[in-house]
């Protein structure tokens, strides 16, 4: 099995409901996010799949939520935890690479996405 991994980031503000600590106020945190391909064999170049492509996926995700309130974004339901983001972020990527879904005819699929708070906080979203 191999498996190939890139990386970006954001800057966003979000506030947990139903949480009784800090973070029930609205703070923010720089992002890393690390998403993860994962396949059986090569292409005819050495390699599972060309960086750039899922790069590319990954940056464009990030980026619409870069400087943002995360609140704002339907889909967390009010509640953007790291765990949460995670799985928005796969969804996003797969929908933009749908050859990645799990249950595609593909070879490659994509395996996970971390999503960093802080350098020691992360939350991973896994296909199964």
């Amino acid at each position: 099995m191999f498996e190939v991994r890139v990386e970006a980031g954001f800057c966003a503000a979000h506030y947990l409901k139903n949480y009784h600590g800090r973070c029930e106020s609205l703070h923010g945190h720089n992002y890393k996010v690390y998403a993860h391909a994962r396949g059986k064999s090569l292409d005819g170049g050495g390699m599972l799949l060309d960086f750039t492509e899922l790069k590319k996926a990954l940056r464009a995700v990030c980026g619409s939520m870069d400087h943002t309130n995360l609140n704002d974004i339907e889909e967390f339901d009010q509640n953007p935890s790291a765990e949460r983001i995670a799985v928005y972020i796969y969804r996003a990527i797969v929908q933009q690479i749908p050859s990645l879904a799990l249950d595609a005819k593909s070879d490659v699929h994509l395996y996970a996405v971390d999503v960093f708070e802080t350098d020691t906080n992360r939350a991973r979203y896994i296909a199964e």
